[in-house]
């Protein structure tokens, strides 16, 4: 539950969106322009919003490692283990596996059937396991908790994988296939007495393989060996982001191997003028068409969403409607995305920058169409030798996926006209 200083961020939050929205109000109203001095006092408010936004962030993030550290105490304080639960023997298991007691060099982490992930991603992945994973490395498989501690870090670096993109687990790396229909049934009139004419559906088929992705860490025998620092969300933090950078940048731009990336599947529904807003950014009009590219059931979904750059959404706060109210809207949810034309919109920082002419910039509709193909868990490997001569222990962490669309009608771009 957020802490009260949290709560007061909000607030201070959307009190400076009231205001800066009442001075669009006040300017429409009375049919004219904003003035110079209220120009100023709007891209003021707008600063202090960027600021409460980063000041709020530091705050839960030093009220989550805190819970953490609540916990550490706990357990030194000698509550009983009934009350501290089973994960207080998993980190002692994980530690020890760190620091080289066990004697094994490799530790699988997977993903247990019934478990989900961090609830504090609101949108998190769709899990569908295709095939029981029940084999285990000589360390044994890690339970859910810890798998979950590295999904919510690779989460939080790809804006795409918080849209809620569909994600198959296999637990061997063969090619799939993904059938997907490629044209549907269609009705006709049908004459008394007569045969009705028949036609069947059209089906393809897309493939998942499994690109392997790696990262490398390491830590000093030093920090290891302390027993108060946190190792395993240092791991699974490091591990996380690494991987997540990796595989989040491959996803939208078929890169390294990944069958079908967003921006080579999906088509271009609107293309902007280079001169416009800032350096090509969308109209208001422009969003308005690319929200009507989309079909209603796409549209209406709870994984259609808005997906662009920070630069681009940056612009799109910008953007006003017709009777001059910005159509950027906060959130007035903790954690929860900010709404465009009442879609969540989020960001990714491997969208191409606004800017970048003849490049995509922003993307909207049905991410749940969007395929992500993961192998096993992520399996991690300890080497005592790699940096013998620092006294370094170096982890590697492996993570095989792939990504593809099931129908590729389901998302929409918005391209920057090229200059001439």
């Amino acid at each position: 539950m957020a802490s009260e200083v949290a709560k007061t961020l909000r607030d201070r939050r959307m009190n400076a969106w009231n205001e800066a929205k009442a001075l669009l109000d006040r300017s429409t109203e009375e049919n004219r322009a904003l003035t110079a001095e209220e120009e100023g006092k709007w891209s003021a408010l707008n600063s202090e919003i960027d600021k409460i936004d980063e000041r709020l962030k530091a705050v839960l993030d030093a009220e989550s490692r805190a819970k953490d550290t609540d916990e550490v105490y706990n357990r030194l304080a000698g509550r009983p283990a009934e009350q501290r639960g089973a994960i207080d023997q998993v980190q002692a298991e994980l530690r020890e596996w760190m620091t080289g007691g066990k004697g094994n060099t490799v530790m699988d982490v997977n993903r247990q059937v019934k478990g989900s992930v961090n609830p504090k991603y609101l949108n998190s992945p769709e899990f569908r396991v295709l095939l029981s994973n029940n084999t285990s490395s000589a360390s044994g498989t890690v339970p859910i908790d810890f798998y979950d501690q590295l999904i919510a870090y690779l989460i939080e670096v790809s804006g795409l994988l918080q849209t809620g993109p569909s994600v198959l687990n296999t637990a061997g790396g063969e090619t799939i296939q993904i059938p997907v229909v490629s044209s549907h049934l269609t009705g006709t009139v049908a004459n008394q007495g007569a045969a009705i004419p028949s036609a069947d559906p059209a089906f393809a088929q897309k493939t998942l393989s499994a690109v392997k992705f790696g990262a490398l860490t390491q830590l000093s025998r030093e920090l290891i060996d302390d027993t108060a620092v946190d190792l395993l969300g240092y791991l699974a933090m490091s591990a996380g982001r690494a991987i997540g950078n990796a595989f989040g940048t491959s996803l939208v731009n078929g890169t390294n191997g990944v069958s079908g990336g967003l921006l080579a599947g999906a088509t271009v529904a609107v293309t902007g003028s280079a001169a416009t807003g800032v350096a090509g950014a969308p109209t208001y009009n422009n969003l308005v068409d690319m929200e009507y590219s989309i079909i209603a059931p796409y549209r209406q979904s709870r994984s259609c969403y808005w997906l662009a750059a920070d630069k681009t959404i940056g612009a799109l706060r910008k953007i006003v409607d017709a009777n001059s109210r910005p159509i950027w809207e906060p959130s007035a949810v903790l954690g929860a995305p900010d709404l465009l034309l009442g879609k969540p919109l989020v960001a990714d920082p491997f969208m191409p920058a606004l800017g970048a002419t003849g490049r995509q910039v922003l993307a909207f509709g049905d991410f749940s169409q969007y395929f992500v193909r993961l192998v096993g868990g992520l399996r991690f490997e300890r080497s005592d030798d790699f940096a013998f001569g620092s006294d370094l222990v170096t982890f590697r962490c492996l993570l095989r996926g792939d990504g593809n669309f099931g129908d590729t009608t389901s998302v929409k771009l918005y391209s920057v006209k090229p200059t001439a």
